[in-house]
């Protein structure tokens, strides 16, 4: 069966075109040299991605993650395009445009050749362009009041570098011609897009970390477990529904991948009690500041992790590693994010099952793939990871016949793909089971007695599904896994009518987790155990707990 199995993820691969490794020299790097760190992440990150000296630039810029449209202007825009034409990396085409209806005669330009498609932007070059409430320009009264502004993010206004002196409107949002292409290759500045990205986050440290995990899932691949929080939107509410449907997409990519994926469709967002373990992607929607399982001190983010929380001001500050969401999940381990520094309307957010859609099928490096998620340009959007990040640019089979040749852990991890991939063709739970059982890597695997115990819970084994999710306890799982673990057993021992083995599974969340946030939620149902078992120690035991934590859990 593993090789019916692997077959499959093999053709979902190949029904997209196969993209050659982006090169560092297709890479052009700016750092600040007004803020400490800022060249030392520029030179780190040339180093890992063999991006050649010459194309390093430094520019001095404002220590602030705002800067002024005219700043922006006459200290970064204006001098990397200078910059790129001098060094030969960029060729230009120059248009006369005669003088009409009073209009002198003016000299536009355009690139016609270049040596590079990306940019990265490394920790402590502005975030964002403040709104020059003095620009006045023809046709901006046509845009509805909401978007009738030119403030914008670094990021997104650099992407139009290429046309910068095609006299572009500086008012409102831009329309991305390439949103949804199929065609990475025709995201180049040739065609009037620079590719964008930052390597940035609350420190440079943190930077250029986004780099060191990006080179290891590009080695390994990317894995674990897929979470989408959506906030259960009737499709009748259209101007809301529109954020719902773009997470929804994400999460059947994700299904159809073979990824372990969780769906929220409840109106609130994630619990901070729930078990959020092995995190390979996250994307969510609608708080202001981060919250739930991202409160914890330790999140379980794998090595080149996506995560994404939309909100309108989820990066108005990245810098900050308790503010927003974007600083935030950087410091907490994710590799790559996107995020919004102002409002910009909920259609004009990154369209995260187009992003999937291009990263995890269609081989996009991570900046193709999040620029042809935006349906806008020269507007809202910041882009944080490394440009050339691309994850799934190994077929499933060879990553798979590695792991086995070098019994490297991550096997447990292409198993579980294999298994969920073929479960969507029709394999029954009694096959996977028999499969499972008689895996030889599944004896040492958490990951994968885990999802043999779901599957004889699904099967109607409540019986051998307890079995197996105790004995993936003992096989090493992860600290949030063990607290699923646990949880479900309490249930599953609730179900039975076993107070006593409830009453063991709940304590152990307590025991092993002294920081858990929701302990006092817990220790009230434990107390109301020990009444019904009647045993006097444990009910001292958990009144004494009980009185020691307060009801906020903190």
């Amino acid at each position: 069966m593993k090789k019916q199995l692997i077959r499959f993820l093999i053709l979902i691969f190949a029904l997209a075109p196969f993209f050659a490794r982006a090169g560092g020299d297709e890479v052009v790097i700016v750092y600040n040299k007004k803020m400490p760190g800022s060249k030392e992440v520029a030179d780190y990150y040339a180093k890992m991605r063999n991006v050649p000296s010459k194309q390093i630039y430094g520019f001095n810029l404002t220590t602030n993650e705002e800067i002024s449209r005219s700043g922006f202007h006459d200290s970064l825009q204006l001098p990397l395009l200078r910059k790129l034409e001098s060094d030969g990396l960029w060729k230009f085409f120059k248009t006369v445009i005669p003088a009409t209806n009073g209009q002198p005669e003016r000299v536009q330009r355009h690139v016609i050749a270049s040596k590079i498609r990306y940019a990265g932007l490394c920790y402590g070059v502005p975030l964002r362009i403040a709104n020059d409430p003095g620009i006045q320009e023809a046709g901006a009264a046509n845009w509805p009041f909401q978007l009738r502004r030119n403030e914008a993010a670094v990021d997104s206004e650099l992407t139009l570098l290429p046309v910068a002196e095609m006299n572009v409107a500086l008012t409102g949002p831009f329309g991305n011609p390439f949103y949804g292409t199929t065609n990475a290759a025709v995201l180049n500045p040739t065609n009037g897009i620079l590719l964008v990205s930052r390597l940035d986050g609350p420190s440079a440290e943190i930077a250029k970390g986004l780099v060191d995990k990006s080179l290891q899932a590009e080695r390994d691949g990317l894995w674990g477990r897929a979470y989408f929080d959506t906030r259960g939107i009737p499709a009748s509410e259209s101007n809301y529904f529109i954020g719902d449907k773009m997470l929804l997409g994400a999460a059947e990519i994700s299904k159809m991948l073979g990824y372990e994926t969780i769906v929220d469709e409840k109106p609130g967002t994630f619990p901070i009690s729930f078990p959020m373990s092995q995190i390979a992607f996250y994307a969510g929607w609608y708080d202001e500041e981060y919250s739930g399982p991202f409160k914890w001190p330790k999140v379980e983010f794998m090595p080149g992790a996506f995560a994404y929380h939309l909100h309108s001001f989820s990066a108005a500050t990245i810098r900050s590693p308790t503010n927003r969401w974007v600083g935030p999940l950087l410091a907490k381990g994710a590799t790559c994010t996107m995020g919004t520094v102002d409002e910009p309307s909920l259609l004009f957010t990154p369209d995260v099952a187009m992003f999937f859609s291009r990263w995890a099928v269609g081989q996009f490096t991570f900046a193709e793939a999040a620029w042809s998620a935006q349906l806008t340009l020269s507007w809202q959007t910041t882009v944080v990871g490394d440009p050339l990040y691309r994850p799934f640019g190994q077929l499933p089979e060879q990553l798979h016949e590695r792991f086995l040749r070098e019994n490297n852990p991550l096997i447990e991890w292409s198993f579980l793909r294999i298994v969920n991939a073929t479960a969507l063709r029709g394999t029954t739970a009694p096959q996977l089971i028999e499969s499972l059982q008689s895996l030889p890597q599944r004896t040492n695997s958490a990951v994968l007695t885990e999802k043999l115990a779901e599957l004889c819970d699904a099967a109607g084994k409540p019986s051998s599904a307890i079995d197996f999710y105790e004995k993936a306890l003992q096989l090493n799982p992860s600290p949030q896994q063990k607290i699923r673990i646990h949880s479900t057993l309490a249930d599953k021992f609730a179900a039975q009518g076993d107070k006593k083995k409830t009453y063991d599974q709940l304590w152990k969340i307590i025991d092993e987790n002294p920081d858990y946030p929701v302990k006092f939620d817990i220790l009230k149902r434990l107390l109301d155990l020990a009444v019904a078992i009647g045993d006097k120690d444990e009910i001292t035991r958990c009144v004494q707990a009980i009185q020691k934590y307060p009801p906020t859990g903190d």
